[in-house]
């Protein structure tokens, strides 16, 4: 059995009056540069202490958007191999929205933020599919379903 090393990434999906919070990966970014997704990022080495995966998607989300947020529940996970080779295992996570207006901290990283409906995302071009699955997820897990 081949061995793997995997970077672990942790998404947020965060909700604000109907409306889901979608960032423009910035077109230098290695991995999927353009298209719109999830804010959130890697777990830091070494991690960091207990409950690692919520302070990642917390911090991440604090860098990327300058928001704060809340209660992070677990939602799914799976994994991909980057654009740049890289093994990776995506956590995918529910957001509280606490607070602040998002925009970019880093235009090179996160070009733009958009706040957008389900049928908005459905209907974007830029939204991959495995966005829309891991939205449709987390509202399942906010319904109790």
């Amino acid at each position: 059995m081949e061995e793997h090393a995997y970077v672990v990434n942790v998404d947020g999906v965060v909700t604000r009056d109907g409306e889901y919070l979608l960032i423009e990966r910035g077109a230098e970014e290695e991995h999927a540069p353009g298209i719109l997704g999830l804010p959130g990022g890697k777990l830091e080495d070494p991690p960091d202490g207990d409950d690692a995966i919520e302070a990642t998607v917390r911090r991440e989300i604090a860098e990327e958007v300058g928001i704060e947020v809340g209660a992070v529940e677990y939602v799914c996970s799976g994994t991909f191999e980057a654009d740049t080779g890289e093994q990776c295992l995506n956590v995918v996570t529910l957001c509280e929205y606490v607070g602040g207006e998002p925009a970019p901290q880093d235009l090179a990283e996160v070009a733009a933020v958009h706040w957008l409906t389900r049928e908005e995302l459905r209907e974007h071009a830029d939204v991959p599919a495995f966005t829309e699955s891991y939205v449709d997820r987390a509202e399942a897990v906010r319904d109790g379903d």
